[in-house]
């Protein structure tokens, strides 16, 4: 019987929304965290961090960057990385590698484990671009339909101040509708 390490080494596959999920925006950037990362290639965050340092020119600051104190409370308050917090140092704070960054790590650790993950993070990296292009085509499109709502709903005001002010005016004169008959008194003289 093959041991665990072996299969997952076999069947490297995680579904793209696993990896999604692990995908958070901080500073303007897709980013995903070491600890993540680590998990996915199936390393110790200290092993991918030490390997990283060792490394240190090749991951420039659009490459990787380390999350401030306020930025990694906000993400623990919000629940996000609890589970992905462990085998860290409680004193320092996450690394967060960009896509750039998550490309050059495949190098750095040298593994099939590593190169294939990497695969399946850049199409998971591409596929939220793709959703991300999708959402400002269809907030442009919202925009068009919310200036077209705005132009109907100047019309809409315009005709109902015109009612309003028909209701204004004084009603037109009844006319009287049928026969009119004239008498004559028979001791005018006509």
């Amino acid at each position: 019987m093959p041991n665990a390490k072996a299969v997952t080494l076999a069947n490297p596959s995680v579904p793209v929304e696993v990896i999604e999920r692990k995908i958070y925006s901080i500073r303007k950037q897709k980013v995903m965290l070491d600890a993540d990362l680590a998990e996915l290639y199936e390393v110790l965050t200290n092993v991918l961090n030490q390997a990283v340092k060792r490394n240190a020119d090749r991951f420039p600051k659009d490459f990787m960057f380390r999350l401030s104190l306020r930025e990694n409370a906000a993400l623990n308050r919000s629940q996000i990385v609890t589970s992905s917090q462990k085998h860290r140092n409680p004193r320092s704070t996450p690394l967060a590698f960009t896509e750039l960054g998550v490309a050059m790590l495949s190098s750095v650790l040298n593994s099939k484990r590593a190169v294939q993950m990497n695969i399946q993070i850049m199409r998971a990296f591409v596929k939220l671009r793709e959703v991300m292009a999708t959402h400002v085509d269809l907030a442009a499109r919202m925009k068009h339909v919310e200036a077209v709502q705005e132009k109907h709903g100047k019309v809409i005001t315009l005709v109902v101040e015109e009612i309003k002010q028909m209701k204004a005016l004084p009603p037109p004169p009844k006319r009287k509708y049928g026969l009119r008959l004239i008498w004559h008194r028979p001791d005018s003289p006509d």
